[in-house]
């Protein structure tokens, strides 16, 4: 395949060309104002037209967007309509897509899921991936990788307090006789899979990745250094309590793209400047647009900080 062309190669330029910011459209209908939904038809054209005017107004600040799916499943079909809508307002814009759809099927099923998610009403560029059901199961995926030059995302160690129930369990018997967790067991096999697609160019990454949270400091070095070429998508940024410096690390190496979701889509709540308009009932949706796009260009500053502080304390 020609690794150049692939998606995770075009978002990792993207973060190198617009900084590490991936804008999370996460949009439930309780995240506008309800003066805001009422000026629209339903909540799920609410949800559309506030998307399309997050992804113009934040464009120039985020590097891709990350589209939740289950927010949209909740809506129903009205809901699913959006969500098609705002992939194709993502793809329109020139910018990466990312579906967070978490699938992890066998067989049949699995080649159902990538063919919905990676052509027709649903394509997105990249997807996540749930590994849990054993690595055969992303093979429809992969084959879409090679031929169409799609990406995903594989869960490794996720951004959720839960993630200690399996991801950090300690298997029987590590590698040279070491501690190995569950996380470290698909980590292994997510390099072997990233392999397949290699050699690589300098700067070039293999067109899967592995979802990595900024959420806990304790291992987020050696998880940077064990998988140096695999790009990370990072969650836990912001809303979840992850820190900048934290993300730093993790967009160390190969790189990655750092999620912000409720941080951005909500950032009206928080704003002073629209505090009297909030009081009263009166919010546009300009108003919580711009807020939105304050946000994510604040995100994009403290993210990109923390990357300088990290870089200069290295020298």
């Amino acid at each position: 395949m020609n690794t150049q062309k692939h998606a995770m190669n075009r978002l990792k330029a993207a973060c190198a060309e617009k900084g590490p910011l991936c804008v999370g459209l996460d949009t439930d209908p309780s995240y506008l104002p309800p003066e805001v939904v009422r000026m629209y038809g339903s909540p799920a054209e609410a949800v559309l037209a506030y998307n399309k005017a997050l992804i113009a107004a934040c464009a120039s600040s985020a590097a891709c967007f990350k589209v939740q799916i289950a927010y949209y499943e909740a809506m129903g079909l009205a809901g699913l309509k959006t969500y098609a809508e705002t992939l194709k307002a993502v793809r329109s814009a020139g910018i990466t897509s990312i579906a967070d759809i978490k699938r992890g099927d066998i067989a049949d099923t699995a080649k159902a899921y990538a063919r919905a998610h990676f052509e027709g009403d649903f394509e997105a560029d990249i997807v996540t991936l749930n590994p849990y059901m054993g690595f055969e199961t992303l093979n429809p995926f992969l084959d879409y990788a090679e031929k169409s030059g799609k990406g995903a995302f594989v869960l490794l160690r996720t951004s959720n307090p839960g993630m200690r129930d399996i991801e950090w369990l300690e298997l029987a018997s590590g590698t040279d006789g070491g501690q190995e967790r569950v996380l470290d067991a698909v980590g292994a096999g997510m390099l072997a899979i990233a392999r397949r697609f290699g050699p690589y160019a300098s700067g070039d990454c293999p067109p899967v990745g592995v979802v990595v949270g900024c959420t806990e400091e304790e291992d987020a070095r050696a998880l940077r250094d064990r998988y140096p070429e695999l790009f990370f998508l990072i969650p836990g940024y912001g809303a979840q309590g992850g820190a900048a410096r934290i993300a730093a690390t993790l967009l160390d190496r190969a790189g990655g793209t750092v999620n912000s979701s409720r941080g951005i889509l909500t950032a009206w709540k928080k704003d002073e400047t629209l505090e009297i308009r909030a009081k009263s009932g009166s919010l546009t949706m300009d108003d919580i647009v711009e807020s939105a796009s304050r946000a994510a260009f604040a995100a994009k500053a403290e993210l990109l900080g923390a990357k300088k502080l990290l870089s200069g304390s290295a020298i």
